[in-house]
């Protein structure tokens, strides 16, 4: 199992649930951030300030996860600086809170 985590755009949120639904990913997070990558944020008055992201949160089987990554790369791309970032991770175990069974 890896944990993926997108960096994304807000407004191309339902784009890539839309396309990650399609495709059968339909179980994920959804939680609004702000933040800074290379770029710095946005300047403003000589000042930087943080970028609306949103980060969707995922869990998939490690032989899923070149789909995933390949959808969520073509569904997010406005081909413009601050389009996201996908970070993939091992998930070394889950467990399901009401029933204590271990799993996906």
């Amino acid at each position: 199992m890896n944990m993926i985590w997108a960096v994304i755009r807000p407004e191309v949120v339902d784009k890539v649930v839309k396309a990650l639904g399609t495709g059968g990913f339909s179980a994920m997070t959804r939680f609004d951030v702000y933040g800074r990558g290379k770029q710095k944020g946005v300047v403003v008055g000589g000042e930087n300030y943080d970028m609306p992201k949103t980060v969707l949160m995922l869990v998939v089987e490690s032989s899923n996860v070149a789909v995933v990554v390949k959808t969520i790369e073509d569904n997010a791309r406005t081909g413009s600086i601050g389009d996201g970032r996908i970070f993939v991770a091992p998930i070394a175990e889950a467990h399901t809170i009401r029933t204590g069974e271990p799993g996906l």
